[in-house]
């Protein structure tokens, strides 16, 4: 695993250094350069997120947690990474307000996701009560 952070850490320097260079002469190449290299590293972390989501699922199941919450958690997780690299990608092309604006949905998208988990945890405390 060491290993492969060593080789993503080199790839993404040599991706910024190039799309840096390319910047100089034309800024748009030089954005599919950062996207690509996006894509690329986070279609990386996906082979190695399925061993992490199998175990994350079996810790659950034997905690008896529901496997729809199980889901919830990691459709979060997913909107927040895609959420991240998205404003990212947009504040490096200059538009802020773009950024601000994916952000605000980002945030949006999660809260709407933990409502009923929200519910949940409210009828527990319900029945504690």
């Amino acid at each position: 695993m060491v290993e492969n952070c060593f080789s993503v850490a080199v790839f993404c320097v040599c991706s910024a250094i190039f799309a840096v260079l390319l910047r100089q002469h034309c800024h748009e190449q030089s954005l599919m350069i950062a996207l690509v290299a996006c894509v690329t590293v986070v279609g990386g972390f996906m082979l190695f997120l399925a061993p992490l989501v199998s175990e994350v699922q079996d810790i659950f199941s034997q905690a008896g947690i529901s496997d729809s919450y199980i889901s919830l958690i990691f459709k979060a997780a997913a909107v927040c990474f895609i959420t991240q690299i998205t404003c990212e990608i947009c504040r490096d092309s200059g538009e802020n307000a773009i950024a601000s604006a994916a952000e605000m949905w980002g945030r949006g998208a999660v809260t709407f996701m933990s409502l009923p988990v929200l519910k949940a945890l409210l009828e527990r405390i319900n029945e504690i009560i």
